[in-house]
């Protein structure tokens, strides 16, 4: 047993098993999108599963910055009167 794992164990934290870590890893590895995930169909490490998917949460978090830059832009633009400000304030809450 690892000491980290040991040190978990005395601190009252719940730790995983093997074939626990391995099934979580098996899940994530499906949320991946098959375009990023390509190597799916083959056996690959949970450190690749791990870098791939922090790698496609980054993009995620770009995504979401890009798409709220262009809606305050679009907010800011907009007389926050007209019926197109109604409808995209109706969108986003």
């Amino acid at each position: 047993m690892s000491s980290r794992r040991s040190r978990s164990r005395q601190a009252g934290v719940s730790t995983i098993n093997d074939a626990q870590m391995t099934e979580l890893i098996s899940k994530l590895q499906q949320l991946i999108p098959h375009d990023i995930n390509q190597t799916k169909s083959s056996k690959v490490s949970a450190s690749k599963v791990l870098q791939e998917t922090c790698n496609y949460i980054r993009s995620l978090h770009r995504e979401v910055d890009d798409l709220s830059e262009k809606l305050s832009e679009l907010l800011n633009s907009t007389d926050t009167d007209s019926a197109q400000a109604a409808i995209i304030r109706s969108l986003i809450m």
